[in-house]
This record gives C-alpha cells, structure tokens and sequence, in this order.
C-alpha cells in the first residue's frame, strides 16, 4: 500500500488535507503503551517516525506499528525535523528539558510526558521558548481524562458537593520490592520518586479543580529497603479560594484507600478503584476497537455521594462513572496544530504544578509549611 506525502513548506508548518506525522522519542513503557497507540489511534495524525537505542523495541515499535521508522538516536530523528510536524518525548525525565529545547529551535511542536522539567524555572524558559517560535509546547497529563477524575469535575462544577472543603485523591500501590531503574534512582538528575511521577498527577488535578495554591505541606520519605527515591509521600495543599487537597503517593500501602473523597457542605463522593484504561492499554487494546466499549467501567465501580453515611455499608447514591478519555488529549493537540488556539495542557500549567512540587520538597526536608507567593 502506497502513499502520496504531501510535504511541509518547513518543520512544524503542516500542510492541509493529509495527517500530520508524528516522531516519538522513547519507546519503552510511556512510548509503547501510552503514546504511541494514542496517536495511532487519533485521526488527523500518524506516527512516523520512533526513536529508540534499544533493537528489541524498535522491531517491537515496527511490528505494532507497521507503516512505522525506527531510528538509534533522538538525534537521528531530529535529522528528520523537516519530514515532521510533531514531536512527542517518552524518554526519561532527565531529557525532557534538553530535548524539548532541540525540538523547539528546529521549528517543531512538541508534546513532553510529564514532569515537563525539574523546576517551574525550566518549564518557563521552555514555555517562552515556545512563545518566542510560534509553537504549540503541551504537557501529557492524561489523567484529566480519567474517567473517576471526569466524574468528580462535573460533580464539582453541577454543584453536587455544595462548597467543596476538602479534597483527598491517591495513588496508592502495594510493591514492597523495588523495580529500580531511573524512575527510582536517588540521583537528583534523574528526577526520580513518587513525588515526581505520580504526585505530577495529582497535583495537576488539584489545580485544575481548586485552582492556586498558596500553602504546602508535605511528608516524605523512602520506606523499602534498597530504595534510592520517595516512595510514600503525602501532600497537603491550600488552595487560594480556601479548597484544601489531601493527596497520598505510595508504593508502600498494603491496603488501598479510595481512589478518591471528596467532602462539601452538601454531600460527599468516594470513589474506589482506577480508571481502566491503563490496563486496557497494556493488554493491546485500542480506542476505537469495534466491541470494545473505551473507558467505560461496570456498575459495581461506581462511586457513590451523599451525606451523614458511610458508602462501604450502603449509604448514598451510585453515580454513573464517565467513561474515560485518554483519546481526547491528542485529539485536542490535532485541532490545537490544524486550526490552532490553545493546547489542552499547557507549559504554564505544567510551571505550576511544579511550583507546588518544589514546594513539597522543600516541606518535607526542612518539616515545616512552605508558601507559595501569588503570580500575576
């Protein structure tokens, strides 16, 4: 099967009426299963182009992804800057920042797995950066499309909870045995540990939900033997509009809390259990799969709100849950680069989600709140 490309008048500029083509750096676990299928999957936007050292990745890379190069280096595939219009880092968070900055000044967009860097100051510098070109720089925060968490915004936003009070949101695990690798190096360069990689998630909730912080406290610490990184962190956060989030990242919990409860002066909502499209993805399968009913979860699932009960002996009403949307997030990034406007998650954002990170840091080791001055 051939194809006629039509071909840009330079990198980042797409031409109009054919998909804009896709090089993804990094092809191991936010490559492979997240990235990569998401974009297959996506119309207006193909993968072309997967840069990864590792020979059984790329074969893996071609065999699920046909029409898909492979190349050794991301240097190799920034060769190729003038035969794209998009650039996707699923490369350790140590690269973020240098790679982002080659994808920018070659003229490329670029779409970054979060943490987008190790400070707000970076994120920063690579948000002007973008500014500065002309380019679309986002953040992959694909947990705004979590089915639970579309449920608890709308909950919100319907006013269901009254005035919220008190936000409590986890990622909790039971792995007792580090994995290592990078993600749980204690090298500060490779901003490792939970506080980075999960909590990244949460806090970008929070702040989408409540908006500003203005105050962090935060307790963390590496509980399992052998471990370099946090690995059982908690968060609490006040928001500018008096919202305060509660938020646990742990790779330590022997029994799981709910994935959610949130408290306000009308009712209550809990919510157990994660949002399936993690597992779908690692099983193979894909948005749009006829039979496969995308993001959606069974009754038994569901979470329930109401007041003055306990949900584990019956009190409140279920909710429906939303289906799930991970789909959604590239979809926004084909309309935000064929017509422009706004990406779905900005640099910005991504700034500040960081700032509460470094603030948490700092909380915990120095044990004491840490503020967050207002930006204007």
């Amino acid at each position: 099967m051939s194809e006629t490309i039509e071909m840009s008048d330079s990198p980042g500029t797409p031409a109009p009426h054919r998909p804009l083509r896709v090089g993804l750096i990094g092809y191991g676990l936010a490559g492979s299963v997240f990235h990569a299928p998401l974009i297959a999957a996506t119309e207006g936007l193909r993968l072309d182009l997967v840069s990864t050292s590792d020979p059984e990745r790329q074969a893996q890379a071609r065999a699920e992804h046909p029409r898909v190069r492979t190349v050794d280096t991301p240097q190799a595939l920034l060769d190729h800057a003038a035969d794209l219009d998009l650039i996707v880092l699923a490369s350790p968070n140590k690269t973020h920042v240098p790679l982002a900055t080659a994808a920018l000044e070659a003229g490329l967009p670029v779409v970054v797995d979060k943490p987008l860097a190790a400070t707000a100051a970076e994120a920063e510098k690579l948000a002007a950066l973008a500014d500065d070109r002309g380019l679309l720089l986002s953040v992959f925060q694909n947990r705004r499309w979590d089915n639970d968490f579309r449920t608890v915004r709308a909950l919100v936003e319907e006013g269901a909870l009254g005035d919220v009070q008190r936000f409590e949101s986890r990622f909790e695990r039971w792995r007792p045995q580090p994995k290592g690798g990078w993600r749980e190096s204690g090298d500060p360069e490779e901003i490792g540990g939970l506080l980075y990689d999960l909590g990244s998630h949460l806090v970008d909730q929070a702040l989408t939900l409540f908006g500003p912080v203005v105050s962090v406290y935060a307790e963390s610490d590496i509980r399992r033997p052998g471990a370099e990184a946090d690995d059982d962190t908690f968060l609490a956060l006040t928001h500018a509009g008096g919202v305060r989030s509660h938020l646990w990242v742990s790779a330590t919990t022997a029994m799981l809390g709910p994935r959610f409860r949130v408290l306000g002066s009308k009712a209550g909502y809990v919510k157990h259990g994660l949002d399936p499209q993690e597992a779908a993805l690692r099983e193979g399968l894909r948005p749009g799969t006829e039979g496969v009913a995308w993001g959606v979860e069974p009754e038994s699932r569901h979470g329930r709100l109401g007041a003055g009960s306990s949900p584990q002996t019956g009190g409140g009403e279920p909710v429906p849950t939303l289906p799930g949307d991970y789909p959604a997030y590239y979809a926004a990034i084909a309309r935000a680069l064929h017509e422009g406007g706004r990406p779905p998650v900005t640099a910005t954002e991504a700034a500040a989600a960081l700032r509460v990170l470094e603030a948490a840091r700092l909380s915990a080791a120095e044990g004491r709140t840490v503020r967050i001055e207002a930006r204007t």
